[in-house]
């Protein structure tokens, strides 16, 4: 809390008071705020802290349920070991109560293959099949850092494949704004679709992550980041999404290379063609790639080749990890060669 407070008084917000900040506002407007998930009162990465506990008596304080006596419900649960019988609820939950921002947490994203079926069924094809309405919103922590096949994916790519037809929402935010930005346009938005969060893991606790207060208390959620460091004049430009940016971004200063420049991509689907276009123009014929952690037949580089062709209208090339049938490897080692060879490739020349 004492480190918190003292982030704030600086002018920043980390991920956790940000989520926090998101959260109040919404509810002080009168807009009900619900998350469950596996733990997600303390946080996964015992970076929320939403829900306190007296460890002597047990007793639960929320903090955001006592901002104002006139506010709109606000609960966190911590849910049984169930993917698919806590997601199915809390995607009924959000047909049942289209005006509540309704959230389910996974552990790690991994683990939302437990709920596969709800995603199927329900979640990807309700509004084709039934015109059944859900602004439900999916956390899946995402990110490969050497922690193993079973600690690393979202399985981002299922989620791309199944995506159509505007049926859902697929953000990968990089900075805590982001994160404010995207929870408020989720819930006041007035289409209501799922919306599949690859959320951070390390992160959370990088400082270098962390938004100037400014840009929580202005702007708005932005589809596309670009590169103020090299705006134009580079030799080449890398596209890529969430935790790799910080990496390829500490890389290039390492070298001090000053010509390859790097874009985020926040908002994979509903594919943002205008935005990155409007972005890509001032590099113009510079080389177009796209680099990411995940193995070549997982992440988002078949659905982003296929969609900068078609929508905008652009060529490039990937770099990942070779081929897997698994996620990721298990040995520390290999994975740490693995990240290293990722980042030489991408600044080749």
């Amino acid at each position: 809390v004492d480190d918190r407070q003292q982030l704030f008084e600086e002018g920043y917000v980390d991920w956790a008071m940000a989520e926090a900040l998101a959260w109040g506002s919404l509810s002080l407007e009168g807009v009900p705020v619900r998350l469950a998930g596996e733990d997600s009162q303390r946080g996964t990465f015992s970076h929320r802290h939403a829900v306190v506990v007296d460890y002597l008596t047990e007793e639960e304080y929320t903090p955001l349920r006592h901002l104002d006596p006139g506010q709109a419900p606000l609960r966190i649960y911590d849910s049984l070991l169930s993917e698919f019988a806590a997601l199915g609820f809390e995607y009924g939950y959000s047909v049942a109560s289209p005006d509540t921002l309704v959230m389910w947490e996974a552990q790690f994203g991994d683990f939302i293959n437990g709920a596969q079926v709800i995603i199927d069924q329900f979640l990807t094809s309700g509004w084709d099949k039934w015109r059944q309405e859900s602004n439900v919103v999916l956390l899946l922590p995402h990110g490969f850092e050497g922690q193993g096949p079973e600690h690393s994916s979202a399985r981002l790519e299922r989620f791309l494949t199944n995506a159509a037809e505007d049926n859902m929402r697929i953000v990968v935010p990089s900075t805590p704004a982001q994160l404010f930005h995207l929870y408020r346009t989720q819930a006041t938005h007035p289409i209501k679709r799922p919306l599949v969060v690859i959320a951070p893991k390390s992160l959370l606790r990088t400082r270098r992550t962390y938004s100037p207060l400014s840009e929580v208390t202005t702007g708005s959620l932005q589809a596309v980041i670009g590169d103020p460091g090299v705006a134009a004049g580079a030799r080449r430009v890398v596209l890529c999404t969430g935790k790799i940016y910080y990496d390829l971004l500490r890389y290039r200063e390492e070298h001090q290379i000053d010509d390859v420049a790097l874009v985020r991509i926040e908002v994979l689907y509903p594919f943002p063609a205008g935005a990155i276009n409007q972005i890509l123009a001032p590099y113009g014929d510079a080389e177009l790639v796209w680099v990411q952690e995940e193995p070549a037949n997982m992440g988002a580089w078949r659905f982003m080749s296929r969609y900068l062709f078609v929508e905008a209208g652009r060529s490039s090339r990937g770099i990942y990890r070779k081929e897997s049938s698994s996620p990721a490897t298990g040995n520390p080692r290999t994975h740490a060669r693995e990240q290293q060879l990722l980042m030489e490739k991408a600044f080749a020349r």
